[in-house]
Formats: C-alpha cells, structure tokens, sequence
C-alpha cells in the first residue's frame, strides 16, 4: 500500500507536515510530529516510539533524547488533536474531490489488542476486528469515500463505565475531567456533528447493525441531514408497506419478512465489476427489497413515520436470508445502486488493516488517554497523505482500466 516517494513526492510531504505544523505551532512540537510520522510511514516492522526514535540516529544517548521526546509529544505536549485531523481530512478531501465526488460517510469501530489491564479504556469486550471477545481498546471511526478513495478523518476512544467511574484510573491515564462515559453510538453522532460543523462534504451515512439498531441513531443522522443505509438486526420490527405506501398488516421482524417472501423475490446484484480476480473482482449476491416502516416504541402513529427500503440480502451458498439494511436513500435510485452504496461500508475493515499492517496504528504502547488519541491523529494523518498520493499516481479511470496494484508506502 505504500509509495516510494520520489522528488516530487517528497515535496509535497514537506508542504503537507508544513501545514500540519501551523497548527501545532512550537517548533519542538513539528519536529516530533515529523519524526513520529515519518517512523509511521517508514518500513519498520515495529512503530512505536522506542523503535522509531532508534531508526533517528545510531547513537544510545540521543536515542533516548529521541525516545523521551517522542514520549513528550504523544503523551504530555497539549496539542489539539482536532485542529491537526482538520488538516489531514481537508488534505484528502482535496485530492479525492479532483477525481470523483464525496457522497458516504461511514462509522464503524475496532479493536486494538492490549496485554494487561492498565492502558485506558481496555477491558475484555468483542471486537469484530478478531471476531471475538478480546483484551482490548475500541475506537469508533468516521471515514468518508469517492467511489474509489476511503480515508478516516476522526475517531474517538470508547471509555467502559468501569473507566468512566474509577478516580484512580482517571488520574493514572489523564483522562481530562469533562470525558464522561458515552456509548459508542453517542460517540458516533458527535463525530458526525463535529465533521458536519467543518463542513467535511458527504449526504449519505453507512454503519452496521450496532448503530442501525437505535432509533434515536436514526433519527439524529436524518435530522443532520443524512440519508443513511444502516445495518440492523434481524429481529428489528416493521411494517410492511402496499404500493401506495400505507401499512398492510401487523408489524413483523426482518427476519419474518425475509421469509415470507418467494424465493424468486431474491434477484442476484453485481455491485462491482473489477479487472481483478474474485474475491475483489465481480462482487454479486442476492437481494430483495421490500418497502417498510420501522416499528420501534417512540409513540408516533404509523402514518407519520418515514418510509424506508429493507434491504435483505441471502448470500449464495446460506441456507436462508442473513443481512438487513434499512435504507432512507431514494425510491427511484437502481436496485444496483442501493447496493454499492450499502456496500462500500465495508471498505472500512480494509482500511483498518493497512493502517494496523502499515502505518502501526495499533502499536501504540503508551497508556495515557492523550497519548492515544494523539498517536491516532498521526496515524490519520499518514493515511491522508498516502490516500492523497495514491489518487495522483492511480487516479480512478486508470484504476478501472487496468489491475490495481499495491503502493508501497515506505518513505
């Protein structure tokens, strides 16, 4: 995934850390921030600041000189970490918008594996990163996507009750006084309220079935102006709705609705036609889609509530019916193009490995509440230069044309 930069290249590094040292302002401060980066984008195995502060110099003294101002800069210096992710995501903005449009926003979350008990936020929880409950931290993300280009812009630490509440905890990891215990849904919407107060462009919201299940989720992504096409469980209760879209019968679940519906309702989608081989090549499965109104207890009459596409998808090779979407995106849009939409979504894990595999964004070794999240915003900001590079050099058209090869990214 990376790409070895050449003069031009280079170049536009030195601008681009430039920008970002505007805002960190101390000198000092763009010094380690350039020597943490470029540790990040280096082809090192290891990236936490210890080996990274080896790779300066060959020297014992200043590689403890190095080691301890690195440890400064992620752990104790009061940088702010939205002012340096503004930069980042506007930098990537501007390249993916030269190609193609910016229509989806996608939040999602991952786990970062942890020994011990003593680094913020950690405890035993499931993570879909290793698909089961693990010793770990969660980060909730926000990633915006072209057609082609998928760079995350936030993120946000999840603090268990158990965190939120323990004094001695708190001090031990700075944990700043005005950090109270959210959900991860809560999480979620003040990233999407703050990259809406910059006016990060985007109209449409992707997530999965731990978002899509709250009503009040949904409702606050359409009352911020978002469509949105969220998982939801199978059990999420419905209404079917006739042609005219009024409600027929009784409320049901997904899952019910799925089978009731004639198997020839299932039609195969091809939502991506690629030069490469499967499984990244031609993407297809099946899918029906029926028009509903969501049946959850807020008090509002039927009639009032908005209506909506579930979205069932019955993969080849399942026995029965195994995903479901609901989806406020138009009536009139294409079956297929319902379903790339709901597809890029899962772009995002992608993303979480090259940023894990190749830029170290779960080595970070430090225990501290401010040295996460400003270990993460270097790692943010490494990706956009990398998303920002690989727009110039493989632009989209010439990606459709021929295979998509791998950019290497050591700098």
């Amino acid at each position: 995934m990376g790409y070895e930069l050449d003069a031009g290249g280079q170049g536009r590094l030195v601008q681009y850390f430039s920008r970002v040292g505007e805002v960190l302002s101390n000198k000092k401060r763009r010094e380690s921030f350039a020597l943490y980066a470029m540790g990040l984008l280096s082809s090192a195995e290891r990236k936490s600041a210890e080996p990274i502060a080896a790779m300066a110099t060959s020297e014992l003294e200043s590689c403890d000189a190095y080691h301890q101002r690195l440890l400064h800069f992620l752990g104790e210096s009061p940088w702010s970490d939205g002012a340096v992710r503004q930069v980042a995501a506007k930098y990537a903005i501007d390249a993916m918008q030269a190609q193609e449009p910016i229509r989806t926003w996608t939040i999602d979350d991952t786990g970062f594996l942890k020994q011990g008990t003593h680094s913020v936020g950690v405890q035993r929880q499931y993570t879909g990163s290793a698909g089961k409950i693990a010793n770990c931290q969660l980060g909730v993300s926000l990633s915006i996507a072209t057609r082609s280009a998928h760079v995350p812009i936030d993120f946000a630490l999840y603090l268990p009750e158990s965190w939120v509440n323990d004094a001695a905890r708190r001090e031990e990891c700075k944990i700043p006084d005005d950090v109270v215990f959210k959900t991860k849904e809560q999480l979620a919407l003040d990233l999407i309220t703050r990259a809406v107060a910059d006016g990060v462009p985007g109209d449409i919201l992707l997530a999965d079935s731990w978002y899509g299940r709250s009503h009040v989720f949904r409702e606050t992504v359409r009352m911020l102006g978002f469509d949105y096409a969220l998982g939801i469980k199978a059990t999420q209760r419905m209404w079917r709705l006739d042609r005219r879209e009024r409600v027929k019968g009784d409320a049901k679940t997904a899952e019910q609705i799925a089978h009731e519906l004639p198997r020839k309702a299932f039609r195969r989608v091809t939502w991506r036609n690629g030069a490469m081989p499967a499984p990244r090549g031609k993407l297809h499965s099946r899918f029906a889609f029926c028009r509903v109104k969501a049946a959850h207890d807020d008090g509002s009459e039927p009639d009032s509530r908005e209506a909506l596409w579930l979205l069932i998808e019955w993969p080849y090779g399942e026995r029965e019916p195994m995903k479901y979407v609901l989806t406020t995106l138009p009536r009139l849009m294409s079956k297929k193009q319902l379903v790339r939409i709901v597809k890029e979504r899962w772009r995002t894990e992608r993303v979480y490995e090259d940023m894990k595999g190749e830029l170290g964004l779960d080595h970070f070794e430090g225990r501290s509440f401010p040295g996460w999240h400003h270990h993460v915003s270097v790692a943010i900001c490494c990706y956009a230069f990398v998303v920002a590079e690989r727009m110039r050099h493989f632009p989209p058209e010439a990606g459709r044309r021929s295979a998509r090869r791998p950019i290497p990214i050591a700098a």
